[in-house]
């Protein structure tokens, strides 16, 4: 699948209908994520099943700011509605191969136990 851009319309519907979305987030003018793009492009075209968004920081700087995007390129996974990654920096397409099967490894069942663990200590 070609990556899709998202826009503060788009970036819900598009978490919660697919299991797995990388987010990308980018500026036209941000030298390393000129050169990351083509990584994620081809990365992407290696996972079908797997959404690979991308949001312009510019244009689009409520959801910049929603997910606290200080550095950019931004990379972000969501899994299930679950942030499971977000680093700053660009990385090698291998990097970004061995990002992609550990996230579709994890299972969210002992993740959703983990947060709501964290959330029971935190209130008690």
């Amino acid at each position: 699948m070609a990556t899709v851009a998202l826009t503060k319309d788009t970036f819900e519907a598009t978490v919660r209908d697919n299991s797995t979305v990388l987010i990308d987030f980018w500026a036209s003018w941000c030298g390393p994520c000129r050169m990351f793009a083509p990584v994620y492009e081809k990365v992407s075209a290696n996972h079908p099943g797997i959404v690979f968004g991308k949001v312009d920081t510019e244009t689009e700087h409520e959801l910049a700011e929603a997910f606290g995007i200080r550095s950019i390129p931004t990379l972000m996974i969501i899994r299930d509605e679950v942030v499971l990654y977000s680093q700053p920096g660009a990385i090698s397409e291998d990097a970004l191969e061995d990002l992609v099967r550990q996230a579709s490894e994890i299972d969210m069942d002992e993740v959703r136990r983990q947060i709501a663990a964290e959330r029971a200590a935190a209130g008690a």
